[in-house]
């Protein structure tokens, strides 16, 4: 570890000196401090999210001599450690003289789906209730519990279907932490034939290209939203010299999105599978499994499983590193995701080159996300046919549909990939009694909202681009006729406003402008058109590209709300 260095004599001008450099002084408490909370862990740069998050967890935020500390011990500057901390939301950042928040934080989901529930009333209640100087009510983007909506955090605990009264009884007896749901166990996983194809291919008995093919004939696609082919990402990694690297995709942050959480909290090791069958087909050396921090029981069920995994000899100590997000919905973009792991602000990179190319560390990386691996476990041990056996409007395979909204049984679907929405209401139970479908959004926020009269669409890759839209994370969110669709738009706009990088321009001032002009009581639907082009045309990466979707399909199907 890093020692405090000697003061010295440090010269402020001629012939005069000083026992101190200027600017914030060590503390040696707070630099003992750290100390203490990371000794167990290697001190590398890469790892600052990591040990932000150690003292944000121990100390509650993080204030200015602890920053200083972070800084010394690393040996960078405190302005690189303080602009990596203020980027994610989940850091707080105290100043010398500033009060530290309190004790208890209350993070309301602001989402659309725990709008429509209510939340803007529950968060007013709230506010009225609860003393100020002991709980601390945020506003705060989607968590993934869009199926128990309205939800808030009470510390690393989700309270769903949330009230005043569970939120005071939740208080009250210190459920801080979040409950770990009962899950499928590496026991049980092996009893039925877990791990024996990964421990095949280990052993060189399966060709990579085998698998690699077997994967691409099942038509599997990436489930994160992009649906580029996924046996293909293989080849092109492969392709390079390495060292190899993997980086997994667990920011799942598009609002109205919960199948990764879902498949995390119930068959974890069916995905894990798939993780190493991945790796081990571009022969990656290392795994990083990238997960958003809204997601601590997710979170703890990996560390467990992880380990016994390793205790099992199954991999190396050391192999897969779990990493926690902070609060940062553009981490969903592959290259701003390893831009975190590298320990940075989340930033998506320029491309070309891409991250096959040069990904974590500028080496080739391959990148998938959770449910894509969840795919890759389950067609390499029960083939391809599981996906190319099902078909449903000239589509095939099977998509895992989160659905919310007005629904009487919201919650993870696995249904045909050509269901339409009309498919998707029904295996949610129906519409809630009272309401009837106005409009729906088919992706999440980035879909934007589609009319009930496409009622008849498949929704799938590939069919609902001729109608401005995508199926993204296929985040469905149904909206009934006592909903606003000119709400709903600007609550989606908010969401990009509040979470883009900022990075460049046309996103960081066109979703700005773009809520302001939805405020108005009519909107100039001229210009908002204008401005979502420029935000298409020149966004460095899909946020700003698609965030005008909300706008553009509002003002073309419901031009009499705006």
């Amino acid at each position: 570890m890093t020692e405090i260095r000697d003061a010295g004599i440090w010269k402020s001008a001629k012939g005069k000196g000083r026992a101190t450099p200027k600017g914030r002084q060590l503390s040696e408490e707070a630099f003992n401090e750290v100390q203490q909370l990371i000794k167990d862990m290697p001190l590398r740069r890469d790892l600052l999210i990591e040990y932000l998050h150690r003292v944000q967890d121990t100390f509650g935020h993080l204030s200015a001599p602890h920053i200083k500390a972070l800084a010394d011990h690393l040996n960078i500057g405190e302005a690189e450690v303080y602009e990596v901390a203020s980027f994610y939301a989940h850091f707080d950042l105290i100043k010398e003289g500033q009060t530290p928040p309190p004790a208890t934080t209350l993070r309301v989901c602001n989402s659309l789906s725990c709008t429509m529930a209510g939340a803007d009333e529950l968060a007013d209640e709230i506010n009225k209730t609860l003393d100020n100087q002991e709980v601390r009510v945020l506003r705060a983007p989607c968590m993934g519990r869009c199926n128990t909506a309205p939800t808030v955090a009470l510390g690393r605990n989700h309270i769903d279907h949330a009230t005043p009264a569970k939120l005071q009884q939740a208080i009250s007896s210190n459920a801080f932490t979040a409950p770990i749901p009962s899950y499928q166990s590496l026991t049980d996983y092996l009893a039925g034939g877990g791990y024996q194809f990964y421990e095949q291919m280990k052993a060189g008995t399966l060709d990579p290209i085998e698998v690699e093919d077997k994967v691409f004939s099942a038509g599997l696609r990436g489930m994160g939203g992009a649906g580029f082919p996924s046996g293909k990402k293989w080849s092109f990694v492969r392709a390079e010299s390495g060292p190899r690297y993997m980086a997994v995709n667990g920011d799942e942050g598009e609002p109205g999105t919960f199948k990764d959480r879902y498949y995390l909290e119930t068959q974890p090791h069916l995905f894990m599978e798939g993780m190493l069958i991945a790796a081990q087909a571009v022969e990656a050396e290392h795994i990083y499994l990238y997960l958003r921090d809204e997601y601590p029981a997710a979170l703890t069920i990996l560390k467990r499983e992880i380990a016994e995994l390793e205790s099992a000899n199954i991999v190396p100590i050391g192999y897969i590193e779990l990493r926690r997000g902070a609060g940062a919905y553009i981490c969903g973009e592959e290259s701003a995701m390893i831009e975190s792991i590298e320990g940075k602000r989340g930033l998506p990179r320029h491309r070309p080159p891409f991250v096959a190319q040069k990904g974590i560390f500028n080496q080739p990386t391959l990148v998938h996300n959770i449910e894509t691996l969840y795919w890759v476990a389950r067609i390499c041990r029960e083939g391809g046919e599981i996906l190319t056996s099902v078909s449903k409007n000239g589509r095939t395979g099977l998509r895992s549909y989160s659905v919310s909204g007005r629904v009487i049984n919201p919650g993870v679907y696995l249904l045909p990939a050509g269901s339409t929405i009309t498919d998707v209401i029904e295996a949610a139970g129906g519409m809630i009694q009272g309401h009837r479908l106005k409009a729906y959004q088919p992706g999440g926020p980035s879909s934007g909202i589609l009319p009930a009269s496409l009622a008849d669409v498949p929704l799938d890759f590939d069919t609902l681009q001729p109608h401005g839209s995508l199926i993204g994370s296929a985040a469905v969110l149904v909206l009934s006729d006592k909903d606003s669709i000119r709400d709903a738009a600007l609550n989606m706009m908010e969401f990009f406003d509040h979470e883009n990088c900022g990075q460049c321009t046309p996103c960081r001032v066109g979703c700005e402008k773009a809520v302001k002009l939805m405020r108005e009581d009519r909107w100039d639907t001229s210009l908002l058109s204008e401005l979502s082009s420029v935000m298409e045309d020149a966004s460095i990466c899909g946020l700003g590209q698609a965030a005008p979707n909300p706008i553009r399909l509002t003002i073309k199907h419901f031009p009499d709300e705006v």
